[in-house]
């Protein structure tokens, strides 16, 4: 259940041990509020996933949205398929749909799968709002990701980042925008920067994106020295800037630009991400064939460069 329905309980804990020794009363129900059944819980559910498939979250419309799910659909049927054959370590032994039933549809898992990658809260949130386990919730994340992944599905991060169910509903249902990340790579592609118009670097990492997302996860399979545990570290996000914003950065270093420090004072991230993230991204820019003239002046300080241009 949620924290918000678990706060409403009537524990009374006991001064000896309490973190296990304690009372549930029974529940005194207001008049004005039906106490919750058992399908009170599939009902939040589903109201939960209404909200989340809202296209501020998404990035995309719902018809997109459930087009993106029928392309996956038959590969989650055979992926589950699969699954379950090493579950029963043999073939099934009762009809199809003889057994228990998942709590979200294929379709469903697609849409949290949407919502996370475009980073806008954790899987711990996820889960008080669908009221799922996080470890569950953060299983099928894992098995949708790969199945996105080898379909060449490149979801993008938003700047929102809502850190609570309460936090996210709010947004929802008032526009109550939280605090974003700032949109400095809006500022960072201008021409004179980049040297190429805006519509050209859009293609460039709209190239490079999926190649820099399948390396980052080959460099990241070989230090965990396995696959991805699903709810690792509760579903936090780890990459402290986008793929788009990696490249942006590679860009700007490789025509001196600017200084690492420098970069680093923009993107708001230490200046050895900053150089993790040219290491790893120069090898892309060097296959698409990319060879920059040098800026005329390279700028020491974010603030420098920042007064260097124009709106455009």
């Amino acid at each position: 259940m949620s924290k918000a329905r678990f706060a409403e309980l009537p524990i009374h804990v006991h001064p000896t041990h309490s973190s296990w020794n304690y009372t549930i009363r029974p529940a005194l129900v207001a008049a004005d509020r039906p106490p919750v059944i058992g399908t009170g819980r599939a009902q939040i559910r589903a109201a939960a996933l209404r909200a989340l498939a809202d296209s501020r979250l998404t990035g995309m419309t719902e018809a997109q949205l459930d087009d993106l799910a029928r392309r996956l659909a038959s590969a989650q049927a055979a992926q589950a398929e699969q699954r379950t054959f090493h579950q029963r370590g043999g073939e099934r032994r009762r009809a199809r749909g003889a057994g228990s039933h998942s709590l979200l549809s294929a379709a469903d898992r697609v849409l949290i799968t949407v919502v996370y990658l475009r980073q806008i809260c954790s899987q711990k949130v996820l889960s008080d709002m669908l009221e799922v386990s996080d470890f569950t919730i953060g299983y099928w994340i894992a098995e949708t990701r790969k199945l996105l992944t080898e379909h060449q599905v490149i979801v993008s991060a938003t700047t929102m980042r809502f850190t609570t169910a309460a936090q996210l509903r709010s947004f929802l249902d008032n526009d109550d925008v939280p605090a974003q990340r700032p949109r400095i790579s809006e500022t960072l592609s201008h021409p004179a920067l980049t040297a190429m118009s805006r519509e050209e670097l859009r293609q460039m990492i709209e190239r490079l994106t999926p190649l820099q997302a399948a390396r980052l996860e080959r460099l990241r399979y070989q230090r965990r020295g396995g696959e991805r545990l699903p709810g690792a570290r509760g579903g936090i996000f780890q990459q402290k800037i986008t793929g788009a914003e990696r490249i942006l950065a590679a860009i700007l270093y490789q025509r001196k630009v600017c200084t690492r420090q420098a970069l680093s004072e923009l993107f708001n991230v230490s200046p050895r991400t900053i150089g993790n993230t040219l290491i790893e991204t120069r090898p892309l820019l060097e296959h698409d064939g990319y060879n920059p003239a040098p800026a005329s002046i390279r700028h020491r300080t974010a603030a420098a460069l920042l007064a260097s241009i124009s709106p455009c």
